[in-house]
């Protein structure tokens, strides 16, 4: 018996394996932030949504998701990795099916609400799986690699995939999708994700830390995703984007003067180089993100593609996203990640001035397909060697924190650009305007500034990303190391 269930073991128990259980993990959660967009419209029309009811289908969730992240994230390190995955998993499984069986609006909205918070646990477990687990160098950088690569592939593959479930089966198989691929994750994490030790003694929770910070994430969130319906000078997007900023500040005094045990150590922040790869994270998805939301509009509204055929046209952005993300770790390897990274924002730049051109009488060829292509490849190329940089030197115990960082920078990036661009492309078409025209003029303004916000993430890049020597760690004290040592060794 032991010879025939050796080399099944030997094969779950490979690194290969465990890769392949996060980043699906992690494809399932990105994926859910776009796959909503194609079939808001049949949500509208099955459960009589309002205009401004509907954006809170998108809005639970990325209220929810940002707002837990920095929890979710500390929550891996003083709790146990493989703990946290779990049950992050099962509940976004559990939650997913709440949203795919609910008959009334409310329901819908609470399910995604409750998805989110499942997200910001599961989000940063995976990451902080892979790089405790793996050894910092190539193995690792591997890894994050493909990491990297499945959250471009998730974000931008979520208009085909929605496309298509919600043409052929309607609009509750997007959310439905997620329960056998749950049920996959959890049962092969159970076999493959190495078992974490409890802690002995008391283990320390900044609860007052944690209430601020997801208080303040939330807050800043709401004001941002409320300038779509109200703009940026009403009160009710004010006065949420000064509390946010308050509480972050009091977040930020109590981590450092009060805290027993803080929830986000701040000499975490003493790493420049991960302080300048989650700006370039943000600024890369505040361009990125509003770009694949206009072009689904484009292609609808103004090109006038069904739900699928829009889903087909981000095909060749997926695969251009995955061909980059594939060869950047060889890239890096050679070049460094700044030069990688920097020539990345810059491609990106260059693709999303050329999608500014889109006209009412234009083309899919001659007015998206280039502009498209070169946007996903200066994705593809920035976000894994970045992923890869802010990582690098963060010490195991830290681990769940950085990726609460890049990952907050990831969603808060593109919460805030989407919020930014569509003021002003509705700004330049003008209140009320439904005209072709005056769509594509305010999709065109938006793209010049969504090039500028890339353009600012390569000089970013190159002028204050140090690449990090390997044997550079910054350690929180070493009370605190001890403890999670015990965690997650």
């Amino acid at each position: 018996m032991n010879a025939t269930t050796a080399p099944k073991n030997r094969l779950l128990d490979s690194p290969n394996a465990l890769l392949l259980v996060v980043c699906l993990a992690q494809f399932m959660v990105i994926l859910d932030v776009a796959i909503v967009n194609v079939a808001l419209p049949s949500m509208r029309t099955g459960l009589h949504f309002s205009t401004t009811g509907l954006q809170w289908v998108v809005n639970a969730y990325t209220l929810t998701f940002a707002g837990f992240l920095m929890l979710g994230g500390r929550s891996a390190d003083l709790l146990g990795r493989r703990r946290v995955f779990l049950a992050g998993t099962a509940l976004f499984a559990l939650s997913s099916l709440l949203c795919a069986l609910a008959d009334d609006r409310g329901l819908l909205i609470a399910a995604r609400g409750v998805q989110g918070l499942s997200g910001a646990v599961l989000s940063p477990a995976t990451l902080s799986i892979i790089t405790s687990a793996l050894p910092e160098g190539p193995e690792r950088n591997r890894g994050l690699a493909a990491w990297g690569a499945v959250g471009g592939l998730g974000a931008s593959s979520g208009a085909l995939l929605g496309g298509v479930l919600t043409q052929a089966f309607g609009w509750p198989a997007i959310f439905a999708v997620n329960v056998p691929l749950g049920m996959i994750v959890v049962a092969l994490g159970l076999r493959v994700i190495p078992k974490t030790g409890r802690a002995e003694g008391t283990r320390h929770f900044d609860v007052t830390g944690a209430a601020l910070i997801t208080a303040s994430l939330i807050s800043l969130t709401y004001g941002i995703v409320r300038t779509d319906s109200l703009g940026w000078g009403a009160s009710g997007v004010l006065v949420p984007l000064v509390g946010g900023v308050a509480l972050l500040a009091a977040f930020l005094f109590v981590e450092a003067r009060l805290a027993e045990q803080p929830l986000v150590p701040l000499s975490i922040f003493r790493i420049g180089h991960l302080r300048a790869a989650n700006s370039v994270v943000l600024l890369l998805y505040a361009s990125q993100f509003p770009g694949w939301f206009f072009l689904t509009l484009y292609m609808q509204q103004v090109l006038h593609y069904s739900a699928i055929e829009a889903g087909l046209g981000f095909l060749p952005m997926t695969l251009s996203i995955f061909a980059a993300s594939t060869l950047s770790p060889r890239v890096v390897a050679r070049f460094g990640a700044r030069r990688v990274i920097t020539v990345g924002m810059l491609t990106a730049a260059v693709g999303l001035m050329l999608l500014s051109g889109i006209t009412p009488g234009g083309t899919y060829v001659g007015n998206v397909l280039l502009g498209a292509i070169l946007s996903a490849l200066g994705m593809g190329l920035t976000l894994v060697p970045a992923t890869i940089v802010a990582m690098q030197g963060v010490d195991r115990a830290q681990s769940g924190v950085a990726s609460g960082l890049l990952n907050t920078s990831r969603l808060v990036g593109g919460a805030l650009g989407l919020a930014v661009l569509s003021t002003i492309a509705a700004g330049q078409a003008g209140p009320g305007s439904a005209s072709a025209l005056a769509t594509t003029n305010g999709f065109g303004l938006a793209y010049h500034v969504a090039a500028v916000f890339a353009l600012a993430g390569a000089a970013v890049a190159g002028l204050l990303l140090r690449e990090p020597r390997e044997t550079e760690v910054i350690r929180i004290p070493q009370t605190e190391e001890r403890e999670h040592e015990a965690l997650a060794a």
